[in-house]
């Protein structure tokens, strides 16, 4: 049967006529309403989200001088989708994604106003801002099997792949601006500020999802236990899904140190401060938008093998550029080409997962993914800065760095991402 959003002249939101845009261009998925709106709202609420991370980030340095606890504030923000990701996968499958999504973007809105006030108060302690970071990352974990979900329901099914690609490159336009804001508004009005705004940011997501009517079924509720089983069993035995959350974990684990290690190097060795710091990692969102821009397209030509093999090999290569580079202007075409790389692994690696994830249990096949994948990248950030703490940064970068190459180089022989066609279940 033909699917309805495969019709450009229909929206799946029911909002009425898109204008024609040829399917599989980059900007097709724009010519659907639904994902135009939903598109924007993500965009502001992931500059909201960026803005807090670097501030939350910058907060940590002043409280401590511990490299451990500066690099667990990006553990704490991942660290839930691997503690609650399958579970958050079976309510996505379970409930309504629609309302599931809302119910997540009102608590990520109050955890993060709550932060604010009390950053302002000046009662908060690096161990209170973790606890903070960790709520906002349930937050998170509950939103992101639903939001991957929920893709199908915007566009049509041969228009995903660029879907999310321009997803990515909303999260990524938010890493290129937002740590920029986020650098200028610590220093002018305080991390407090910073945190306000992002609370701010959730409210046109709430908006849009309110108003979003989606013609999808009804789901069919099972059992908690017996749904995460389900997934878990399909997962397991699947070989190309088994190598491509292999491949998810062990990217995950390696690509963490560019991101968590990135604030001790700028304060601690050179001596640079909150504009510089948000400047570099502005320059990670803009390798990424560049990445998110051809990626779907060099896919295609060459393979999910072939990709995450280049990304990791650049990823690495801007991994050792942060470990010996000595001054800051000189690490922006390093950090840039990390954008770029992360977005060649991360977005391939997505695409082939959701190709081979069958419908009635997308929500929890994208969570194990999640889990797998961010999970790694936790324990990649708290492996990084205990490693940091113990052999130095530049030890510990060249590890994390040599970890990346190896452990890339392995897999692709011995368990290399599914050739095009191998196990899909979802057909463009």
């Amino acid at each position: 049967m033909a699917d309805p959003r495969d019709n450009p002249a229909v929206d799946p939101a029911g909002a009425g006529p898109s204008p024609p845009n040829p399917p599989g261009a980059t900007f097709a998925p724009f010519r659907y309403p639904a994902f135009r709106a939903i598109w924007s709202a993500n965009l502001f609420s992931q500059l909201g989200s960026s803005i807090q991370s670097i501030a939350a980030a910058w907060l940590m340095t002043d409280l401590t001088r511990s490299h451990s606890l500066v690099a667990a504030v990006q553990a704490s923000a991942t660290a839930p989708i691997l503690l609650i990701g399958v579970f958050a996968g079976a309510i996505a499958d379970n409930f309504d994604r629609r309302r599931v999504m809302l119910a997540a973007q009102v608590a990520m809105l109050l955890c993060s106003a709550a932060l604010a006030t009390i950053t302002a108060l000046g009662l908060i302690g690096p161990y209170g801002l973790l606890a903070f970071t960790l709520a906002v990352g349930t937050g998170t974990a509950l939103n992101a099997p639903a939001w991957q979900a929920s893709v199908r329901a915007q566009v049509g099914v041969r228009d995903l792949p660029q879907a999310i690609s321009l997803n990515t490159i909303a999260l990524n336009l938010a890493r290129s601006l937002g740590p920029a804001l986020g650098g200028g508004l610590v220093a002018a009005l305080g991390v407090a500020a910073a945190f306000g705004i992002n609370a701010v940011s959730f409210l046109a997501m709430i908006v849009v999802l309110w108003r979003w009517r989606p013609d999808v079924p009804a789901p069919v509720r099972r059992p908690m236990l017996t749904s995460i089983r389900a997934g878990l069993a399909f997962c397991a035995g699947s070989d190309p899904v088994r190598r491509i959350l292999l491949r998810g974990l062990c990217v995950g684990i390696g690509a963490a140190a560019l991101q968590s290690l990135l604030p001790v190097v700028i304060r601690d060795r050179l001596g640079a401060g909150e504009l510089a710091f948000g400047l570099l990692l502005a320059s990670f969102g803009l390798g990424s938008i560049a990445g998110a821009l051809v990626v779907a397209r060099l896919n295609r030509r060459f393979g999910a093998e072939v990709m995450v093999r280049t990304g990791a090999i650049a990823y690495a290569a801007a991994i050792l550029g942060l470990a010996l580079i000595d001054r800051a202007v000189w690490l922006f075409p390093f950090i840039a080409l990390g954008g770029m790389a992360f977005t060649f692994c991360f977005t391939t690696i997505n695409v082939a997962m959701q190709l081979r994830a069958p419908e009635a249990i997308l929500g929890r096949c994208m969570a194990i993914y999640q889990s797998v994948s961010f999970g790694g990248m936790a324990i990649g950030a708290w492996l990084c800065g205990l490693l940091s703490d113990r052999v130095g940064i530049t030890v510990a970068l060249g590890l994390a760095a040599t970890f990346l190459l190896f452990i890339t180089m392995v897999l692709g022989l011995l368990a290399p991402l599914p050739r095009p066609g191998e196990g899909v279940v979802l057909k463009r």
